[in-house]
């Protein structure tokens, strides 16, 4: 019975792949527009052996890394203090709301013309993405503490705001706050391509200099790049997560 699940999941799985193989192959979209998965390997192969690959990983995970330290270490900050502090909240509200609608890739003139065609340009981008989700996760679950606890913790002597944190906020708030860091891992990857589109060198870069050349394996194998380095520390997340919250029951 717990095999069930795995099997279904490998079935569903084959069958993408077997319908995906067989449409090309049959004509009813041409191969240059949309490659068979067997096209992949040897397309793989050839980025590979040229250095490329390695190239482009290494630049986005910089890229990436970076931009996510920055957009969720902003995010928690800004969450945490506009949660535990209506007035705060009140000040940034309507610079909440003027700013949050505009799209990442909208920033991208503003970070060419401010950083150049440079990694803080990809950085800047890519931090933005990060640092909404993040900063409303935050603010939600700090906002979200059972207020007997906040009061509890004033019986004890925690009166002042950092011993409020420190002590009871951060610990009760700290498995929403996870799960805006995990949601944000993934969106850091879409911010990734948005920001290598300006110019900036990376798995983004490469996948529109390959588009412009028709060779679409050569952007399925990017495509794919990406959804296996976030599925790798999605993974190591979630590994994290378990052993950082192993108190919760």
């Amino acid at each position: 019975m717990r095999q069930k699940p795995l099997l279904l999941s490998a079935l569903g799985l084959l069958t993408f792949l077997l319908v995906w193989e067989i449409v090309p192959r049959l004509g009813f979209i041409p191969r240059s527009l949309a490659p068979a998965p067997s096209d992949l390997p040897a397309a793989f192969l050839r980025e590979f052996r040229s250095g490329i690959w390695f190239e482009m990983v290494l630049l986005s995970l910089d890229h990436y890394l970076i931009g996510f330290a920055w957009g969720a270490g902003l995010g928690v900050i800004f969450g945490v203090l506009t949660g535990m502090y209506l007035n705060i909240e009140w000040a940034l509200a309507w610079v909440v709301r003027l700013l949050r609608p505009i799209p990442n890739l909208a920033w991208a003139p503003f970070a060419i013309i401010w950083f150049g065609v440079d990694q803080a340009a990809a950085v800047f981008i890519i931090s933005i993405g990060v640092f909404w989700i993040v900063f409303f996760a935050a603010q939600g679950a700090i906002r979200g503490v059972d207020r007997e606890l906040i009061e509890l913790a004033e019986a004890f002597g925690f009166r002042s705001g950092p011993e409020r944190l420190v002590k009871v906020l951060l610990p009760a708030a700290t498995p929403g706050i996870l799960v805006g860091l995990r949601t944000a891992l993934g969106q850091a990857w879409m911010a990734v391509v948005a920001a290598e589109l300006s110019g900036v060198s990376g798995l983004g870069s490469r996948m529109m200099q390959a588009s412009s050349l028709l060779a679409t394996d050569i952007v399925v194998v990017y495509m794919l790049t990406m959804a296996v380095l976030y599925g790798f520390m999605d993974a190591g997340f979630v590994f994290a997560q378990s052993r950082l919250m192993r108190w919760k029951p």
